[in-house]
């Protein structure tokens, strides 16, 4: 299986390792997150009426993007070496290939 992604972010390693975390999304999710904003600015605000309600939407909120993250992001950590050898960028097109291991034997 082979998919067209694009980097939307790029952020060092929380733990301060030597690594890179690229996040990317598809094409389809990115065109979505490029239409502008309402001139209201009541895009993606969610509403709640009482307390119980927010605390069941919680988790909705943080990873669809409520606070300012996108929904469906894929991350990948590369290490320095690689990302430098990839040369990559905000904005660039990636595609990741998946393949399952043929085991031969028993």
């Amino acid at each position: 299986m082979k998919k067209e992604y694009i980097v939307t972010r790029i952020d060092a390693s929380p733990d301060g390792s030597p690594y890179v975390i690229l996040s990317l999304s598809t094409s389809k999710d990115f065109r979505e997150q490029s239409t502008p904003a309402s001139p209201f600015g009541a895009g993606g605000v969610m509403g709640f009426t009482n307390m119980d309600d927010m605390v069941k939407n919680l988790n909705k909120m943080i990873s669809g993007g409520g606070m300012g993250q996108p929904g469906n992001v894929t991350s990948i950590k590369l290490d320095m070496h690689e990302y430098k050898e990839l040369n990559l960028g905000v904005g660039d097109k990636v595609y990741l290939e998946v393949t399952k291991a043929e085991s031969i034997g028993v």
